[in-house]
Formats: C-alpha cells, sequence, structure tokens
C-alpha cells in the first residue's frame, strides 16, 4: 500500500475513534445536564455516576477501536495513536519517513471526527459534553494526571506488542483484545487524568472546541503528550528486551 492510502487509512480509523469514543463522553455528560446523581458517593461525569459512565465511555471506545483495527488494520496496521506510531519507530518497527506523515493523518482524523460529531449532535456537544475532551480532574494534579496516562497507556501499549506486532501472537483477536484493554482502562482511570491515552485523541476534541467556541483547554496538552508517549516508549522498549531471542 502506498503511504497516502495508508495514511488516509489513519485518519478514518482515528476519526472513528474520536467520533464515537470521545462522542460517548460527551453525549454522557449532555444526558447528566440538571441529572442528581444516585448518592453522594458517585461523583462520576454523568447521571449514573462513578464507574458506571466510565464504563459505558470505554466499551463505546473498545467497540470503536476494535472496529478500526478489524476494518483497517491490513492496510495501514491501524496505529490510531502518536504515541504507538513513535514507540514503534523507536523499537525500530516501522520506518521514520512515515511517523510524520501518520501523525499528521491521526490528528487530522481525530479533528474531523470532533468537528463532525458537533455537527451532528449540536452545540451542546460542545458548550455542555466539551466534544469529550479531556482533563485532569478536580484534586488531582498534572504530574498525577501524566502518571496515569504513562502506566495506561504501558499497559495499551504492552497488549499491542504482545498480540499485533508479535509474530508469535495468535491472528484475529488483535481488535477484540486492544478494544477491551482500553475500556478496561478508561473505567479505572478515568475519573483521574480523563483517560486519553492518546495525543490525538486529545488533540482532536481540543481543537474542535476551540475553533466552535467551546472551553480552550491547550494548558493541558502536555499531559497528554509526555504521560502516552512516555507509557508506550517504556513499553514498547521492555517487551522488545524480554522477547528477544
Amino acid at each position: 500500500m502506498s503511504l497516502m492510502r495508508r495514511s488516509l487509512a489513519e485518519l478514518v480509523g482515528t476519526f472513528i475513534l474520536v467520533y464515537f469514543g470521545a462522542g460517548a463522553a460527551a453525549v454522557t455528560l449532555m444526558i447528566s445536564r440538571g441529572a442528581v446523581s444516585p448518592n453522594q458517593f458517585n461523583i462520576g461525569i454523568g447521571a449514573l455516576g462513578g464507574l458506571a459512565d466510565w464504563l459505558a465511555i470505554g466499551m463505546a471506545f473498545a467497540i470503536a477501536i476494535a472496529a478500526s483495527i478489524y476494518a483497517l488494520g491490513r492496510i495501514s496496521g491501524a496505529h490510531l495513536n502518536p504515541a504507538v506510531t513513535i514507540a514503534l519507530w523507536a523499537i525500530r518497527r516501522f520506518p521514520a519517513a512515515e511517523v510524520a506523515p501518520y501523525i499528521l493523518a491521526q490528528l487530522a482524523g481525530a479533528s474531523l471526527g470532533s468537528l463532525l460529531f458537533a455537527a451532528s449532535a449540536g452545540m451542546d456537544a460542545v458548550m455542555v459534553g466539551g466534544l469529550g475532551a479531556t482533563a485532569p480532574f478536580p484534586g488531582i494534579t498534572p504530574v498525577q494526571a501524566i502518571l496515569a496516562e504513562l502506566v495506561g497507556t504501558f499497559l495499551l501499549m504492552l497488549v499491542i506488542m504482545g498480540i499485533a506486532v508479535d509474530e508469535r501472537a495468535p491472528p484475529g483477536w488483535a481488535g477484540i483484545v486492544i478494544g477491551l484493554t482500553v475500556g478496561g482502562i478508561i473505567t479505572t482511570i478515568g475519573n483521574i487524568s480523563g483517560a486519553s491515552l492518546n495525543p490525538a485523541r486529545t488533540f482532536g476534541p481540543y481543537l474542535a472546541d476551540h475553533i466552535l467556541g467551546g472551553a480552550v483547554m491547550w494548558g493541558h496538552y502536555y499531559i497528554y503528550v509526555i504521560g502516552p508517549v512516555a507509557g508506550a516508549l517504556i513499553a514498547a522498549l521492555l517487551y522488545d528486551y524480554l522477547s528477544r531471542e
């Protein structure tokens, strides 16, 4: 496949991830507007509160990621994430000349996903739902958020290495395993850092919110670059070391 076609596949896959995954987070906030939490301990992002909302959002991401991997993985490898692309380049599993085109395609796909979700759902998706933009939750410091993103992306990249990159992995399982891994991570760390795990997933809603008059959150963006990229690099280097003959 040409680089142009593979980059286009990355754009489409990341579009799907953000439209349906981040869109689910925005819808959860829209549904909960004016809703009363079931009890004082359920301090979550939506009407259900706590882990119930995060599980629902995580499953939306899981399904979107699995669908993208099965649909487009044979074309581009379905990185869908600049942190994954950078980590694969670091262990010489991806050519340096193709890193920038892949990342640009991922950022463009995420931005398109957020803009089209806003067009689909209306301005409440921006003003109330924030298009599912990620930010540390109250009481969470930037260092804590970076650590949560690092550990979450470490697990994600470790699974990617084992189920998708390693030639010894059983075929056909990558989509469902990677998708469910993301869903589980989001359920756990969603109320800490917002559970981005992906610089493109955060970039798209930030840019669309900025363009459409929503909250301007670029001051948090470094969290969702440093944490995911560091976590993915550590996992890829560790797996490469552990599995080397």
